[in-house]
């Protein structure tokens, strides 16, 4: 069979290389006459990319990765102060020149295959302009939700209309991919101008590709879809998710391996949906009066829970602290006291974790990649959103979709730190742990919707086949 091939272009971060990994093979297990190749670019805010790529690459072999010069600096702390995903989608647009050499140079010259898209993350839509300088399609492949490209399209709308920027006076909006008004309170990451600006320029430029591959599934959320649906300016929306990674230990070594087997040892010892897990993804992090918040209230909840802890960094650094010695930190005597009920540890193996009988509740900082995981596993969330468009994720979950329990919801300018209270996390986990069958009838109920999505002859299943048609037809 003929080959073509693909170029992805993820963002720097783990959370967007894993999924474009997981899309790429996804790809290869639907037609094999695909050859990809992987992109990946310097990650400044984290020490690099280098572990990652090769811990992937040794894994998906029938993928081709090449790593990008590392010739760019990185963005000064100033600008990620005042605009973190400014900054960021600037690092990434200065990589146009190395991106579009290393296609030439390294993708076209090393095979004389067509090229049927360059696959460009959410964050890389400078490289949309790249392929079309090729002479060859794009496709945007959007790593968040349905609702929140919406949102970002919303927000090029407004800017071309010559509307204003959201202010804290304004009352709530009505943002058509929802289906309640939208507070400011819950978009952190448009409450200024810079960073509004940018999600609104990712948004009008997502227009110019030849269609938009979203990691969701449209049974989840129809009513952001249908909003999509009904807009006739914009390319083919392809919803082909939820993309899970099912590690299952195999990439595991060392120190790693014996975690998780000691995580998921204890996990067996545990009665079914007995456990409370807590985790907040790579950069979910707490100062030290916070985690001696969390043990209170965790303790005071009666409940089994699995924690995985992680100290905010010293200044200067960007990577949350993993570390052992719990009991400098946590209040005294909490170790010896839940030595039976709880267990912390620092890394978890999150999907084999959710995936375990013995885990009824998650508190998650509601990352979309976790979101996702925790409705596949049928998992009731507790929402604790930290960063970018987690605020806008748990509104989604809570008021939209009745899908999880608020412990807390809102950025608040006025509490910078977000602090929450003992008694407002014991609530939230008794609200679930105790009182939560509805939620997880509904849990359950889009579980199944989200494995039916992926069958053959399911909502994603279908998507996903008209994607790879269009490839391979290069159709515009």
């Amino acid at each position: 069979m003929k080959k073509t091939q693909l170029v992805f272009v993820p963002a720097p971060g783990f959370g967007h290389l894993v999924p474009a990994v997981q899309l790429a093979k996804m790809v290869l297990e639907r037609n094999d006459s695909f050859l990809i190749t992987m992109l990946a670019i310097h990650n400044p805010f984290d020490g690099g990319i280098s572990k990652n790529t090769e811990s992937l690459a040794s894994i998906h072999t029938e993928i081709r990765f090449i790593e990008i010069p590392e010739t760019i600096p990185a963005p000064p702390p100033e600008a990620l102060a005042v605009g973190p995903a400014s900054a960021y989608t600037s690092y990434i647009n200065d990589h146009k020149t190395l991106v579009k050499d290393t296609i030439v140079n390294l993708v076209m010259t090393h095979n004389p295959a067509p090229i049927a898209s360059v696959v460009v993350d959410m964050f890389c839509t400078a490289f949309i302009d790249v392929a079309k300088e090729l002479g060859v399609p794009s496709h945007v492949f959007y790593t968040s939700n349905a609702a929140f490209l919406a949102t970002m399209l919303y927000l090029s709308d407004r800017e071309d209309k010559g509307e204003p920027k959201f202010s804290p006076t304004d009352p709530d909006y009505i943002i058509p991919c929802y289906s309640n008004p939208v507070p400011y309170r819950v978009m952190p990451l448009l409450h200024t101008d810079v960073e509004y600006e940018a999600f609104a320029n990712h948004g009008r430029q997502f227009k110019e590709s030849n269609g938009i591959i979203v990691n969701t599934f449209s049974e989840a959320e129809s009513h952001a879809v249908s909003a999509l649906l009904a807009r006739d300016d914009i390319p083919p929306i392809f919803n082909v998710g939820p993309l899970i990674i099912h590690h299952k230990g195999k990439s595991l070594s060392g120190s790693d391996a014996v975690k998780r087997d000691e995580i998921l040892k204890w996990l067996d010892d545990q009665p079914e949906k007995s456990v409370v897990f807590l985790c907040f993804g790579s950069r979910g992090c707490f100062d030290e009066a916070q985690l001696k918040e969390i043990a209170i209230g965790l303790e005071r909840s009666g409940q089994r829970f699995l924690w995985s802890v992680r100290l905010k960094p010293s200044k200067g650094k960007l990577q949350a602290s993993i570390f052992d010695n719990y009991g400098e930190i946590l209040p005294q005597g909490f170790l010896e006291r839940t030595k039976n009920i709880g267990m912390l540890c620092g890394w978890a193996p999150q999907v084999e974790i959710l995936a375990h009988k013995a885990v009824g509740a998650f508190v998650s900082h509601c990352g979309w990649n976790s979101t996702l995981e925790a409705l596949w596993y049928a998992v009731p969330i507790i929402t604790w959103p930290l960063h970018a468009e987690q605020h806008m994720n748990a509104f989604q979950l809570v008021k939209d979709l009745g899908l999880a329990v608020e412990l807390t919801l809102d950025f608040r300018r006025d509490c910078p730190t977000d602090f929450v209270k003992a008694e407002v996390i014991t609530k939230a986990v008794k609200t679930v742990m105790e009182h939560g069958g509805e939620l997880r009838n509904k849990a359950k109920e889009t579980s199944e919707m989200a494995k039916k999505a992926v069958m053959e002859g399911g909502s994603s299943y279908v998507a996903f086949g008209n994607l790879i048609d269009q490839w391979l037809g290069c159709k515009p």
